[in-house]
């Protein structure tokens, strides 16, 4: 992937060394260093580093919005995009769900956090097309590979840091760290409160939160029908509703309006306004039925998992979850006992078993579940929904977790068609 320049001594800059010659650039990163010979070999005219290719392609005209967490990135951030668009700016967004710009989807599914030349790619189509904003979901992955070196952060968000990617950090301990490093400079940043494991430089620092004093703080708020309370910002009291549902989506609801105000000037009345005509995310607690009552969420790890287990903690559940392969192993027993506590009954299948063997993966799963009574075990998906199907009754809700808005299935290397939702609507229609 190159980009094209015009006024300058070369014509294109790559982070590809086979992709030089005398009328290129070689952009330098992390992953790409031991290539930097190869390059020159190749007659690349110069080297550039990250920072070095900010400044020439003056991405500086474009606000940009990092946030990283274990959960919440998507929702926040698509929250951010629709009140920036709502109030009449025009923005970006890249992140889990692909690229959009000005409310149009420009690009598909792809990594959280591309490469830095992807992401500068897609920042120079957002100036283009006259974005003011830019929002991104930065991953751990993604901060500890520099991915988004050089990128100059007008605000960073934290969300929250729970158990998640140990088969890659290894360690509660590395990958609370590296998600900590984000924040460690004196940019401007927004900081969940109610995080304890939150580590940050406390300069241009701003918080938000729930249970503890913040600069933002919801000082009330219920959960029926929706999240909606009172934030407090010094001594302006401002309600709000959202349709979203859940006590997370509290959190996430709140970072997305203290953002908007940080960096637009707007008042808070304005955003919450806006933010009624914010109606979530696909695959986060999307409702596919609500007769039978089934929701599809993209929870995959314990925290998550409890959240939304918790929001619906008023209910009967019957919950359909897996975990993934050649991923973090020691999730998934507490994944099983989270289930376990919160669910009136199990139905234990694969995710994206990927290079393991799903039956090792479902065993790893019920290591956390001590009463076993009312598990349900298929290793086919398809068939552990049809069953969670058959077996609801009365007002219980099915919860199909793990996959959220995935139209895939990862088997060894290939993505098979399946969409938890689609497959769920097709069942309902058979019966």
């Amino acid at each position: 992937m190159k980009i094209e320049l015009t006024a300058q001594p070369y014509r294109t800059i790559t982070e590809n060394s086979a992709e030089c010659d005398p009328q290129s650039a070689f952009l330098l990163t992390k992953q790409n260093t031991k290539y930097r010979d190869d390059a020159l070999e190749r007659g690349a005219h110069t080297v550039l580093t990250p920072e070095q290719c900010w400044d020439l392609l003056a991405l500086n005209r474009l606000k940009v919005i990092g946030i990283t967490g274990t959960n919440g990135k998507t929702t926040t951030a698509s929250a951010i995009y629709s009140l920036l668009l709502d109030l009449g700016y025009k923005a970006a967004m890249q992140g889990t769900r692909g690229f959009f710009m000005n409310d149009t989807a420009a690009e598909g599914k792809t990594l959280t956090t591309p490469t830095v030349l992807n992401t500068y790619r897609h920042m120079l189509q957002a100036i283009e097309a006259g974005c003011e904003y830019f929002v991104m979901e930065v991953s751990s992955h993604a901060i500890e590979q520099e991915r988004i070196a050089g990128i100059g952060f007008d605000l960073k968000i934290l969300t929250n840091i729970t158990q998640d990617h140990l088969d890659y950090h290894e360690s509660i301990e590395e990958y609370t760290r590296i998600k900590n490093l984000f924040f460690q400079d004196e940019s401007k940043k927004l900081i969940n409160k109610d995080e304890p494991r939150a580590q940050f430089n406390i300069k241009n620092a701003y918080t938000y939160g729930v249970e503890n004093p913040a600069t933002y703080k919801i000082v009330a708020y219920s959960l029926n029908n929706g999240v909606s309370g009172v934030l407090k910002h010094f001594e302006e009291l401002v309600p709000f509703e959202s349709s979203l549902h859940g006590f997370f989506n509290l959190y996430n609801v709140t970072a997305a309006m203290a953002a908007v105000h940080l960096l637009s000037g707007r008042s808070l009345e304005e955003i919450a306004e806006a933010l009624e005509n914010f109606g979530g995310v696909s695959g986060r607690m999307e409702v596919v039925s609500t007769d039978p009552l089934v929701i599809v969420d993209f929870a995959h790890t314990p925290d998550g998992m409890e959240q939304v287990l918790g929001a619906l903690k008023e209910k009967e559940v019957l919950v359909v979850f897996g975990a993934g392969g050649d991923r973090d192993r020691t999730k998934r027993p507490l994944m099983g006992r989270v289930a376990s506590s919160y669910a009136k009954k199990l139905y234990v299948t694969s995710d994206n078993p990927r290079f393991e063997d799903p039956d090792a993966i479902i065993e790893d799963i019920l290591a956390g579940i001590e009463d076993r009574s009312n598990v349900y075990v298929d290793v086919n998906r398809r068939n552990a929904i049809a069953q969670a199907l058959r077996d609801r009754s009365g007002d219980e809700v099915v919860l199909i977790l793990g996959k959220g808005d995935e139209t895939s299935q990862i088997i060894y290397d290939q993505h098979l068609p399946f969409d938890d939702r689609v497959v769920a609507k097709e069942l309902l229609a058979q019966r």
